[in-house]
């Protein structure tokens, strides 16, 4: 049996209801079928998607981050932005922002290091802080990318809280037609 996995932290649900609020307004403004949103308490921040593993695989992958984990002081980061990747102009990913210190910076250094010793490869992509809250529809007419862009270009999100980062999660990912489903596997503690 193959289990999809990704490393997260996990978001407080009372910042999750702000962004979920946040979401909620800005789809008020724009026509049906533009953006899938995320479900508000699947809200997090990915540190390493890892794919399928084994369960023995995703044992050695928690017992790597456990140590890991244990070698970080916990932090705090802020919730606040709204923005889109690749970029406004051609949206794929709407995100909330993360303003986070350099700890997190070291967090995530540390886990990839951890798992490239597993055998993971190493993200090529400079890691970029957010939170998804919605993915871009494939077939979304000019109009709709037009509307998303005004209405991107005219919401602000300022600061919905802060996150207190204490562990670091490994959870499960079963595609269903409804969306992702995410099961809670392992909360690793930071010092």
């Amino acid at each position: 049996m193959m289990l999809r996995t990704f490393i997260a932290v996990e978001i407080p649900p009372d910042i999750q209801g702000l962004i979920a609020e946040q979401s909620a307004a800005l789809k008020n403004r724009l026509p049906k079928a533009v953006i899938r949103w995320v479900t508000p308490n699947n809200v997090h921040l990915t540190i390493k998607f890892l794919g399928d593993l084994t369960p023995t695989a995703l044992e050695q992958v928690a017992e790597s981050l456990k140590e890991e984990a244990a070698s970080h002081e916990p932090f705090s980061m802020s919730v606040r932005g709204l923005g889109a990747f690749p970029s406004p102009r051609r949206p794929r990913v709407i995100w909330i922002g993360l303003e986070a210190p350099a700890a997190l910076e070291a967090l995530v250094h540390g886990v990839e290091a951890a798992l490239a010793r597993l055998g993971f490869p190493a993200e090529q992509r400079p890691f970029s802080p957010h939170l998804t809250i919605g993915r871009v529809a494939q077939n979304v007419s000019l109009t709709g990318i037009q509307s998303l862009q005004s209405a991107l270009e005219s919401t602000r999100v300022g600061l919905l809280g802060k996150v207190r980062v204490e562990a670091v999660h490994i959870f499960k990912s079963d595609l269903r037609p409804g969306g992702a489903v995410y099961t809670h596997l392992y909360a690793l503690a930071m010092k």
